[in-house]
């Protein structure tokens, strides 16, 4: 005699679908938060921690103790490689296998640029204005306010890498970051070689 499958009752069915979505409802809501954030929320998330570093600043000595996480904070909002390769334009694909070695000591270039400004900070705050998203492009307006003078207008270019919102340039006053940067590289690369800016940049980054 074959023996009767094993069957669920209606009572039992309905307990196993409960705890299935008491199971399952937290991560749809985790997922359904990640991607409902904008690029707006997340620059600002990103932007505000750095800000908070910003306060504990005194002394030279206190940007060398920040300095690992202030680099770590602009590495997950900042997508080095878009703009390292944005910055050296068509010259790029003549890197022919360095590209990470530009992308690092560019990373590191402008780390030193930003780093060396920090000790100016003086309490000014980030005002958040409007955002555009065009697929999987945005654009973020933000004012630096309450320093001495005029707000400053800062505009970030993002576009999206996974979940992720990161920015690949920034448009301070109506003058690109990436742009400046291009006519820099220009400039040098017409008279020298890449490994020759590289070497430059290098030196820049480690202060010379």
């Amino acid at each position: 005699m074959v023996a009767a499958p094993n069957r669920i009752n209606p009572v039992g069915r309905v307990k196993i679908l409960k705890v299935l979505m008491l199971l399952i409802l937290p991560l749809l809501m985790f997922s359904s938060n990640a991607l409902a954030e904008s690029p707006k929320e997340q620059l600002q998330k990103t932007i505000d921690r750095i800000i908070e570093v910003l306060k504990t600043i005194r002394s030279p000595e206190d940007i060398e103790r920040n300095r690992s996480s202030l680099r770590q904070l602009l590495l997950t909002r900042f997508d080095f490689v878009a703009m390292a390769q944005r910055s050296l334009g068509n010259r790029w694909n003549d890197l022919k296998g360095n590209q990470q070695e530009f992308v690092s000591v560019f990373t590191d270039f402008v780390e030193h640029g930003y780093m060396s400004t920090l000790g100016s900070y003086r309490g000014e705050k980030v005002v958040y204005d409007h955002d555009r998203v065009d697929g999987e492009s945005a654009e973020v307006d933000t004012r630096v306010v309450g320093g001495e003078g005029a707000p400053i207008k800062i505009g970030y270019k993002l576009h999206l890498a996974g979940r992720e919102w990161m920015v690949y340039d920034a448009v301070i006053d109506d003058v690109s970051v990436v742009a400046n940067y291009r006519s820099q590289f220009a400039r040098i690369l017409y008279r020298s070689s890449l490994k020759e800016l590289i070497e430059a940049l290098r030196a820049k980054a480690s202060g010379g």
